[in-house]
């Protein structure tokens, strides 16, 4: 009888424990932004959201970013979505246009936290169909860090304001030698932030579209940015190997002192406050073109629901957690944004000098123009991450030149743009 209890106490245990993995919900994340830092700190965080909730367990995919575009496409034209993915904004017309994402506005109605929620999340994070395909987890913003001893070095006290001023500045510091260069320039992946900026301030217009639908990339103005570049690469300003750089070359090379400027967001104040004093370095707004105005990208990503996922509510539940205040501001101090929600600012992290130049693009709106893209074209990711590295490169090595580049662009942009305004009247 004793063995008998024994036997039907073992098999209920048994069943116990198999109805507690069956209850157990997996949800699948995929990152695309990646860093050893960056998986590491969302690890920890996800750890932390199974423990207060241990019905679901968090499984992280990380896919290098200058293959990001390719690997993730392949994965889901293969039929392997995940629960949630990092979405680039440049990403989202692909997948919302085409119906594979889920509305997270429902889902934030109910949030406890979206009253502290900034607008521009439910702006930028709805501008596919007006539908909340996205909630931002911060924003990329463009200013320009300079080496003050560089500058000391070549006679230059302070950075420049205009473009003039810019190429100027570039030549001068290149002329020192010694390995040397003015400007960190990125011919690689995610190249097309700075090459835009460039164009847009040159040519003296925000943006990518006149109101007709045509492109501005092959205007005048936006050639002549480009030529600026091919010149500055000819000529031996910025390193030679830079036609390949992306984002950690680019910012090794400023804190190394190989050169002496660098667009970039606030992520790369990360990696370059560690390994620069203080007193070193600045960062100041983006110079100003002919008309007198700058026109920064505003980039932004943030996490995305596939609609065909099982387990939505769990999946909900995961980009509540990463998105809430609490979160939401340590991310953006390990990953290198400004939070989404209102009130962050007045964090101790980003009320410091090295902030100093975002802010001031922030402040004065008439003069700094900022510039997002527009996530509305379904082939925005190939334009971003196939046509322009491909296009570049071949200005930069003067395979093409800089005119038949820009009206490839141009032809490109406009053919999705009237295509978008065809079925969107």
């Amino acid at each position: 009888m004793k063995r008998l209890m024994q036997t039907i106490m073992f098999g209920a245990g048994i069943a116990a424990l198999a109805s507690v993995a069956s209850a157990e919900t997996k949800v699948q994340l995929v990152e695309v932004i990646t860093s050893p830092q960056r998986t590491e700190f969302l690890r920890k965080a996800l750890d932390e959201f199974e423990k207060a909730n241990p019905d679901i367990k968090v499984e992280i995919v990380s896919l290098p970013w200058g293959q990001a575009f390719e690997k993730f496409l392949s994965m889901v034209q293969a039929g392997e979505t995940p629960d949630v993915v990092e979405m680039p904004e440049r990403w989202m017309g692909l997948y919302g246009n085409n119906g594979q994402l889920e509305d997270l506005g429902p889902y934030m109605k109910d949030w406890a936290e979206i009253g502290t929620l900034g607008e521009r999340a439910k702006q930028f994070g709805s501008t596919v169909k007006n539908t909340q395909y996205m909630l931002p987890y911060g924003y990329y913003a463009r200013a320009m860090f300079w080496n003050k001893k560089l500058f000391a070095e070549a006679g230059l006290s302070e950075a420049p304001k205009t473009i003039d001023e810019f190429v100027a500045a570039t030549q001068k510091i290149a002329g020192l030698g010694n390995g040397k260069y003015g400007y960190c320039l990125r011919g690689g992946p995610g190249a097309f932030g700075g090459i835009q900026m460039f164009m847009n301030i040159m040519d003296g217009k925000p943006g990518f579209f006149n109101e007709d639908g045509t492109s501005t990339f092959n205007e005048e103005g936006s050639v002549k940015a480009l030529q600026m570049l091919q010149d500055m690469y000819k000529n031996g300003w910025v390193p030679k190997d830079s036609v390949s750089w992306g984002f950690n070359e680019i910012v090794t090379g400023f804190y190394t002192g190989t050169c002496a400027m660098l667009d970039q967001d606030p992520d790369a104040l990360i990696g370059i406050a560690e390994k620069m004093k203080a007193d070193d370095f600045a960062v100041a707004p983006m110079p100003v073109g002919p008309n007198g105005k700058s026109y920064p990208t505003l980039g932004y990503a943030g996490w995305s629901m596939f609609a065909d996922s099982p387990a939505k509510k769990e999946s909900w539940k995961v980009i509540e957690f990463l998105s809430s205040n609490k979160q939401n501001l340590e991310w953006a101090k390990v990953v290198g944004v400004l939070p989404i929600h209102n009130g962050a600012d007045q964090d101790a992290h980003f009320k410091t000098e090295q902030f100093k130049g975002w802010f001031e693009e922030l402040s004065n709106p008439d003069k700094y123009v900022f510039v997002t893209p527009p996530t509305h074209l379904e082939n925005l990711g190939v334009f971003y991450d196939s046509m322009v590295p491909t296009g570049f490169q071949e200005i930069l090595l003067s395979k093409r030149s800089p005119k038949e580049v820009a009206d490839e662009w141009a032809t490109f942009l406009t053919g999705e743009q009237k295509k978008w305004m065809e079925t969107n009247k």
